[in-house]
């Protein structure tokens, strides 16, 4: 993976989520934040989820809250869907 596609997550505690490699904030509320990343669309879920801090430029997302979990939808590295996975 080349350095610039790179991408960490810190978790604390389940209760302090540090991202880096994020390009925006699609959507966010309380219970699901949705960000467009390097690594494709992640969704953070949870309870009083709370961002803190956002700096674009860098990608560097820093929040708060109760974190149930981190689901990417998709993965820009694959390719194909389900049919090209099943008949391989």
């Amino acid at each position: 993976m080349e350095e610039h596609n790179r991408q960490n997550m810190i978790l604390e505690n389940r209760k302090k989520l540090n991202i880096t490699g994020v390009k925006d904030v699609a959507r966010f509320s309380e219970d699901k934040i949705v960000l467009s990343t390097l690594l494709g669309t992640l969704n953070v879920e949870g309870e009083g989820l709370h961002i803190n801090s956002f700096v674009q430029e860098t990608g560097e997302l820093h929040m708060e809250g109760s974190v149930d979990a981190l689901i990417y939808q998709d993965n820009p590295g694959e390719k194909g869907g389900f049919l090209s996975k099943l008949f391989r």
